[in-house]
């Protein structure tokens, strides 16, 4: 056994520190009677949708493992498992806490008003979960937290340092999703005040994701080698069902209760998913490249990422059009980034930032009563100035974490580690099959 490295031995000894904060500082045991006053349905559901949207995460891993070249898809893998245990851990101390504690003003949330999950127990919340226990709410908006930052992991798949990324993981979880929940998704946060509507996450989760990438893409830059073959087109596919499958606790677990809002928003969800990959494949033969498994996959994906916002404001119709629209602008935007120098390995910001933006913009457009549609601009131009605010403050604040993490250790792989592929360099192993 070799003699293990510095940085594991405080890396270790952080865990241990916090494996005992959590046993002295968590709350008391439940009781069974603090769950009296639940709604059984609605209870039940969230349960199921919180499941679902866990379920995304290992979607993602296959849905970019399978994209890579076959070097390193068993990082880019892990680049996305890793996060359920990563950020379970933050969430549970002080993550949910400072999206969800006592208000600073609307901008984030008290360190220590839920810290180690204190008083997030069995009995309902009147501001977050009026009908279900409280501890359903905190870790329905775990799975969300999750797959945040491993969807960034697409822009910088294939040269990351897996440890370098492990520290941006969280501190991108603290200083930029945290915030950006506790600004969008409490009652006291400044977005929500202004009347922003971002049912399950186009600003929070999709737009972050993309403008996150879209720093990490810049700083780490590009590949040694930028062209290669995708590994694995049935791991796509089986990606694509995965998400789409987990997607529906996404969107309608967001209505919080088994109620017609959910079933709404099941609704536009698929529909909405369906526009988009039918017309990206569409758009594809259009423009002279064939039509490939690849791209109805990316186009289903997309129309999941434009809907997210609007799914529980938006009829069946306007679903299929948001798709329709969404596909059609990330088509474009990844026709156009693959002309520049950028190297967003797999196309996150087109994909995850643009469609978000289009959804975010749409769903200012469309939603019942108060959309442009409806004759109320105020809350599309709401909407246009927290697209500015978010994107500015995600990029920004994503380019200054790289930086951090970049100057207490390197960021990229070297040379020789990126030639032979993350499998190997990153953690000895590797998809070959060897005999004997």
């Amino acid at each position: 056994m070799g003699k293990p490295k510095t940085r594991w031995i405080v890396i270790f000894l952080i865990l241990v520190v916090l494996q005992l904060i959590s046993a002295f500082t968590s709350s008391s045991s439940f009781s069974v009677d603090d769950a009296a006053g639940i709604d059984k349905a609605d209870t039940a559901w969230m349960i199921v949708a919180t499941a679902f949207v866990l379920f995304m995460t290992p979607g993602l891993s296959f849905f970019y493992g399978g994209m890579v070249s076959w070097r390193n898809v068993i990082s880019t893998m892990l680049q996305s498992f890793i996060a359920l245990g990563v950020i379970s851990l933050l969430w549970y101390l002080v993550g949910f806490s400072l999206a969800f504690g006592d208000s600073y003003h609307g901008l984030i949330g008290n360190p220590l008003t839920f810290f180690s999950f204190k008083n997030v127990g069995l009995a309902p919340h009147a501001d977050f979960s009026p009908t279900i226990p409280f501890l359903i709410f905190a870790l329905f908006q775990l799975k969300f937290a999750i797959i945040t930052p491993a969807l960034i992991t697409g822009s910088f798949a294939e040269r990351v340092k897996f440890t370098s990324y492990l520290l941006f993981m969280v501190l991108f979880s603290l200083f930029i999703y945290c915030p950006l929940a506790h600004w969008t998704w409490h009652p006291e946060g400044f977005l929500r005040q202004w009347g922003v509507l971002d049912f399950a996450g186009g600003t929070v989760v999709h737009m972050s994701a993309g403008f996150a990438a879209l720093a990490g893409a810049y700083v780490l830059g590009k590949r040694e080698n930028k062209v290669h073959q995708p590994a694995n087109i049935p791991f796509i596919i089986l990606g694509t069902g995965m998400l789409w499958f987990g997607w529906f606790g996404f969107n309608a677990g967001s209505a919080l209760a088994a109620n017609g809002l959910a079933v709404q928003a099941f609704a536009t969800t698929n529909m909405a998913s369906a526009s988009a990959m039918i017309t990206w494949v569409l758009f594809d033969g259009l423009v002279g490249r064939r039509i490939s498994a690849m791209g109805a996959c990316i186009g289903a994906v997309v129309g999941l990422v434009a809907i997210t916002p609007a799914a529980g404001f938006v009829s069946i119709g306007q679903s299929v059009f948001i798709g329709f629209a969404a596909a059609m602008i990330s088509n474009l935007a990844v026709y156009y980034k693959n002309k520049t120098s950028l190297d967003d390995t797999l196309d996150v910001f087109p994909c995850h930032g643009v469609g978000g933006i289009v959804g975010m913009i749409l769903t200012a457009v469309f939603a019942k009563d108060v959309g442009a549609m409806s004759g109320n601009f105020e809350t599309l131009q709401y909407h246009l100035l927290t697209l500015v605010i978010v994107g500015v403050f995600t990029f920004g604040g994503s380019w200054i974490i790289f930086k951090i993490v970049g100057s207490i250790t390197s960021l990229r792989v070297s040379k020789e580690e990126e030639s032979i592929g993350l499998d190997l360099s990153q953690h000895a192993e590797t998809m070959e099959t060897r005999v004997g």
